[in-house]
């Protein structure tokens, strides 16, 4: 049966929307995992990588205990706990990559343009494992918005460094993510089992990567050994690492809704509105100027998200998606 697309008009705005969401709280957390893990002589708070990422997740998992009372254990349960699992532990795996790209020293608007590259993860995995329709504007979009991004990191001009990949490699992992977020919603899981579950499930997964990093130091790179594994920053840093815990936990509810709402390779070129948003912030409140390549590619992102908007905006709803 020849499908276009599973999302109606109204479903893909909200789609689009939540994600729009995510983003900015995304921009926020990216700034924040930034800040905490500089050397204090340069203006941080000297947290490792390793043990930044695992208190945020602590935290946001404490901030989610609401939560989870209001909607009952009972609604927390799954017939799928090995996919709930999984999708926690690339998660997890995927934040300490990302966070130590900035313990490495990588400006934040060179770490968030190559995201990007998540797309094409994204349309790979989502065509080959769920069977989703990879039109010519999504696969369009999504190479716009990888030129974008190398456009914005300046890596053709300055050419690749082991940190380049760094941000690729967490791409992957989350693209991962999303591909089982996006299965999980398929299967019926509700935002608030999808939220909560990644919520409970990657704290001990952060605890484990955290203790296995403390265990094997020795053949950490620098930034990426926490040394007291669980030691807390005081004061203003650990302000900012509570409002970090929060970002993260609202960041994940609102890609929850935006998967239900959509499709996972529709709702990919929205979320790299990441790049314009985390570069924009990272210039606001940490003073790293992004190059003059940034805003041809910043636009260019831009466009590419429109262009799907607009595109795959005006199907019909009678019109189905690929079964």
């Amino acid at each position: 049966m020849n499908q276009i697309s599973s999302s109606t008009h109204a479903s893909a705005a909200s789609g689009a929307a939540f994600m729009l969401a995510a983003s900015l709280a995304f921009a926020g957390s990216n700034t924040l995992q930034a800040v905490l893990p500089t050397p204090t002589e340069y203006g941080g708070f000297g947290m490792s990588s390793t043990g930044m990422a695992f208190w945020q997740y602590v935290i946001a998992s404490i901030l989610a205990l609401p939560l989870i009372f209001r909607i009952g254990i009972n609604n927390l349960r799954t017939s799928h706990p090995l996919a709930h699992e999984v999708r926690a532990f690339t998660s997890a795996l995927g934040v300490h990559v990302f966070v130590y790209g900035f313990a490495s020293g990588v400006p934040i608007w060179q770490m968030v343009t190559l995201l990007a590259t998540g797309p094409l993860f994204i349309i790979l995995g989502s065509t080959v494992l769920l069977g989703e329709k990879a039109s010519t504007a999504r696969i369009a979009a999504a190479l716009l918005g990888f030129a974008g991004a190398i456009i914005v990191s300046g890596v053709g001009a300055e050419g690749f460094t082991w940190q380049t990949f760094v941000p690729i490699v967490a791409a992957a992992l989350w693209a991962t993510t999303d591909i089982l977020t996006k299965y999980l919603t398929r299967k019926g899981e509700s935002p608030e089992t999808l939220t909560v579950s990644l919520l409970v499930l990657i704290t001990p997964n952060h605890l484990a990567i955290l203790l296995f990093a403390t265990a094997f130091a020795w053949v950490l790179p620098a930034g990426a050994a926490p040394g007291f594994p669980f030691a807390l920053p005081t004061g203003t840093g650990l302000l900012l690492l509570l409002l970090l815990g929060a970002l993260t936990g609202a960041a994940q509810y609102l890609l929850s809704f935006a998967y239900r709402a959509a499709d996972a390779t529709f709702l990919q070129p929205f979320g790299d509105l990441k790049v314009p948003l985390g570069a924009t912030v990272g210039w606001i409140v940490l003073g790293q100027v992004p190059s003059i390549w940034f805003w041809p590619g910043a636009a260019l992102i831009i466009f590419a998200s429109l262009f799907l908007y607009l595109v795959e905006g005006r199907e019909r709803p009678s019109k189905l998606a690929t079964a």
